[in-house]
């Protein structure tokens, strides 16, 4: 017997079938009731199959119409912080990566005083590219302070993400969120396969674990493959 959840063995079943085509962008998918009898589950667990794929760009709702399957950019939440090795595969496409740079530096003086360190302090530096199906999606340009994160530049990223690594040894208490449209520099263009006019979105994130700074992070994106979203109860 399958040891998925059963919202998860959902969401890839409707996953897979996007990918393979089967449905092609503009399908209606099965409804909540026909997936509940399908499954042999509650509603309750079919609608959060479905809300995953909603955010992950697969799916969009069409309110007293159904769900139908889109050609939506990829989202991301910025009210909280999700692996993109997840996300990726929650799209079911295959997530990799690559290492550019994993190293120990002296901060100077702008990430002195965004990581919350002296001037020339030792702090870690990694750059790594995210693919999703080959194709990249995030330049990653962390700084982390190795007071709180001691074996931060010892991981293996090929293997576990800097997200998946610092969430699991700092647990995460406060995020702070700043999201520009830049101009890419040549550099960024080339590692995103941008063209030298295409825009770039760029997330500025910095974490707290315990009310102790913990790193900072540039986030680069493609703008016509990348979108940022913010739901709020009020």
């Amino acid at each position: 017997m399958s040891t998925v959840p059963r919202y998860k063995q959902i969401r890839e079943f409707i996953a897979e079938n996007i990918s393979s085509n089967r449905w092609p962008v503009g399908t209606k998918i099965p409804t909540e009731i026909e997936l509940t009898k399908q499954f042999s589950v509650s509603r309750m667990t079919v609608n959060k199959a479905i809300r995953d794929l909603v955010i992950a760009g697969l799916l969009e709702r069409t309110p007293r119409i159904g769900t139908f399957v889109c050609t939506k950019k990829v989202s991301s939440s910025l009210q909280d912080i999700r692996n993109i090795a997840d996300e990726i595969e929650q799209r079911g496409k295959h997530y990799s990566n690559k290492i550019l740079s994993q190293i120990s530096l002296q901060a100077d003086d702008e990430i002195a005083m965004r990581l919350g360190v002296k001037i020339e302090a030792t702090v870690y530096f990694t750059e790594i590219i995210h693919l999703e199906d080959d194709v990249p999606l995030q330049l990653e340009r962390r700084w982390v302070n190795p007071d709180f994160a001691s074996d931060y530049i010892k991981q293996d990223f090929s293997k576990a993400t800097p997200n998946e690594y610092l969430t699991k040894h700092c647990p995460l208490s406060s995020i702070e969120h700043t999201v520009e449209a830049i101009t890419s520099s040549e550099y960024i263009q080339q590692q995103l396969h941008l063209s030298p006019h295409a825009p770039c979105l760029l997330l500025n994130r910095r974490t707290w674990s315990n009310e102790n700074l913990i790193s900072v992070a540039l986030l680069y994106h493609p703008a016509d493959k990348y979108k940022l979203t913010l739901r709020t109860n009020v």
